[in-house]
C-alpha cells in the first residue's frame, strides 16, 4: 500500500484570509472538485462564510490529481489529504465529503482527531456498500473503462427529472466521470472494498451533519439516520428531491446545512474550550492531563460532556465566584457520600483560595443537614488530603475516574 498524491485548489475568496478557519471539500468517486461549484459559490455569497479558506481536493485520477497506480487505502487517502494540508500552513479544520469523501472525512475525523473540528458527511456512510459490489465494479472499470458507468451512474447519482432541469450541471459530472483514469477509479473502488469504520463512529466527538438524498438508493436516508444516532454529536437532514449526488442536486440547501453547521460548531468549540480553561485552573493541569490520558471509546462522551457542561457552563457562570462554587461543592459531596469526587475537590478548594480551617468548617456545617456518619467520612479523606505532601498538584489520586 502506498499514500497517493493528491492536488487541491482554493476556492477564491472575497478578502485575504489567512486567519480564517479552513473548510475542506472532498468529492465523490467518479467526480470532480466541480461538484462543490455551486455550494462554494452560495457560501461566498453569505457574510459569515465569505472569507472561510476553502480548499477543495480531488480524487487519485481525477481532476487535477495524478493516476495511481499502487494500492492505497482510505487511511492513506486522508494521509494524503494531510500532506495537502501540511503544505498550505497545517492546522485544525474543517472537512466535508461526499460519498467517497464522506469515508475520507470520516477517516479523518477518527484518526487524526486533534486536526479535525467538525464533521460533515453527504451521502456517504462508515461503511458503504459491499466488498463483492466494489470488487466487480473495479473489474468493470479495468476491463471496458469509467465510460461503461455512465448510465448506470446517471441513475445512481439524480433524482428523476434532475438530469433534464439542471441542464449542465448534470452532464458536465457525466462527462467528468469519462475522463477519470480508469485504474485510479479501481484502486478508489478497492480502497471502499476494505473500509470499515462503523466500529469507530462513537468515538467522534467533534460536531457533525450528516445529509442524505431523498431518492439515493446507495447511502439511503434510514442508513444515515442509523449512522446519526451512533455519534455522539450529530445532526441528519434529508434533502427532498435529490439523490447521491445531493451535493450537486441542491447546492443552496447544502451550503445553508454548512453554513449553520460551521456556527454552531464554532459556538460549540468556544464552550469546550472555556470548560478546559475553568477545569483546568479548578483541578490542576497534571489531574486533568492524568484523566484525558486515560481517556478510551467509551469514556470519551463523559469527558466531553463534563468538560463541555460541568466546566464550560455551569462553573463558568458568574453568579458565583470559584471560592464559593467550591463550598457548593464540598457539602454536596459530603451530603452523597462521593469520597472521590471530595478528594479531588477538597484540592480544588484549595486552589480556589480556602483555607484548610474553611474546608473543615464546610464539613462541620454540612454535619447538621447530612449526618454525622457521611461528615465523619468526610474529614477522614479531608485530613488525608492535608496531610499531602503538596496538595495543589494533585496528590497520588490525581487519577480517578470520573473526574467531575
Amino acid at each position: 500500500m502506498s499514500v497517493p498524491r493528491l492536488r487541491g485548489s482554493f476556492a477564491p475568496a472575497t478578502a485575504p484570509a489567512a486567519h480564517q478557519d479552513l473548510l475542506v471539500l472532498l468529492p465523490s468517486l467518479g467526480t470532480t472538485t466541480e461538484l462543490w461549484d455551486g455550494v462554494v459559490t452560495h457560501l461566498r455569497g453569505e457574510p459569515s462564510t465569505a472569507a472561510l479558506r476553502i480548499l477543495r481536493i480531488d480524487l487519485p485520477g481525477h481532476g487535477t490529481s495524478p493516476a495511481a497506480r499502487e494500492p492505497f487505502t482510505i487511511a492513506e487517502l486522508a494521509a494524503a489529504v494531510l500532506d495537502i494540508i501540511e503544505e498550505v500552513g497545517g492546522g485544525a479544520f474543517h472537512v466535508a465529503g461526499a460519498s467517497l469523501g464522506g469515508a475520507v472525512a470520516l477517516e479523518l475525523a477518527a484518526g487524526h482527531p486533534d486536526r479535525v473540528l467538525s464533521l460533515v458527511m453527504c451521502c456517504s456512510g462508515a461503511r458503504i456498500g459491499t466488498v463483492d459490489g466494489w470488487e466487480q465494479r473495479a473489474a468493470t472499470v479495468r476491463a471496458s473503462g469509467t465510460a461503461s458507468l455512465v448510465a448506470a451512474s446517471a441513475g445512481r447519482w439524480f433524482a428523476p427529472g434532475f438530469l433534464e432541469r439542471s441542464g449542465r450541471p448534470g452532464s458536465r459530472s457525466l462527462d467528468a466521470l469519462m475522463d477519470v483514469d480508469d485504474e485510479s477509479y479501481a484502486r478508489c473502488a478497492d480502497a471502499l472494498a476494505g473500509f470499515d469504520r462503523t466500529g469507530s463512529v462513537a468515538g467522534v466527538q467533534i460536531p457533525t451533519l450528516l445529509v442524505s438524498g431523498e431518492h439515493d438508493e446507495v447511502t439511503t436516508p434510514a442508513s444515515m439516520q442509523r449512522l446519526a444516532e451512533d455519534f455522539p454529536r450529530a445532526t441528519h437532514a434529508t434533502l427532498t428531491s435529490t439523490s447521491h449526488l445531493a451535493v450537486l442536486e441542491a447546492p443552496t440547501t447544502v451550503a445553508a446545512l454548512l453554513r449553520d453547521h460551521l456556527a454552531g460548531s464554532r459556538a460549540d468549540d468556544d464552550v469546550h474550550a472555556r470548560g478546559m480553561a475553568v477545569r483546568r485552573a479548578v483541578l490542576g493541569d497534571a489531574h486533568v492531563d492524568a484523566a484525558l490520558a486515560a481517556t478510551t471509546p467509551e469514556t470519551a462522551a463523559f469527558q466531553d460532556f463534563a468538560t463541555r457542561y460541568a466546566w464550560g457552563e455551569v462553573w463558568s457562570r458568574p453568579g458565583l465566584s470559584r471560592r464559593e462554587r467550591s463550598i457548593a461543592t464540598l457539602a454536596s459531596l459530603v451530603t452523597g457520600g462521593h469520597e472521590a469526587e471530595l478528594r479531588m475537590h477538597v484540592r480544588a478548594a484549595l486552589r480556589n483560595g480556602l483555607e484548610p480551617d474553611e474546608i473543615a468548617e464546610v464539613v462541620l456545617h454540612t454535619a447538621l443537614y447530612a449526618g454525622l456518619p457521611s461528615a465523619n467520612t468526610a474529614m477522614t479523606v479531608v485530613r488525608d488530603v492535608f496531610a499531602d505532601s503538596d496538595p495543589l498538584k494533585g496528590g497520588p489520586d490525581g487519577q480517578d475516574r470520573r473526574d467531575g
